[in-house]
């Protein structure tokens, strides 16, 4: 899930160096992962009215519907 995380923001953002994502296990058996992106790149992954983190998290459930786990997205 990881790397599809930051496949997606790469494919976005316009600098992929600076893309980082990390993985944490809630106590509730949720996963947060947290992006971190530049800050010129914050727009770009957040899309006009929220649209491209909404389709990120989209795709995000739907993956981890199929690895039986919960997962939430944060993007900083």
């Amino acid at each position: 899930m990881q790397d599809l995380v930051e496949y997606m923001a790469k494919s976005v953002v316009d600098n992929p160096d600076e893309v980082k994502v990390d993985k944490e296990v809630d106590d509730e058996e949720y996963v947060i992962y947290q992006l971190h992106v530049s800050q010129d790149d914050i727009g770009k992954v957040i899309g006009r009215r929220g649209r491209v983190a909404k389709a990120m998290r989209t795709l995000l459930k739907v993956a981890s519907i199929k690895s039986h786990e919960h997962s939430i997205l944060e993007i900083d």
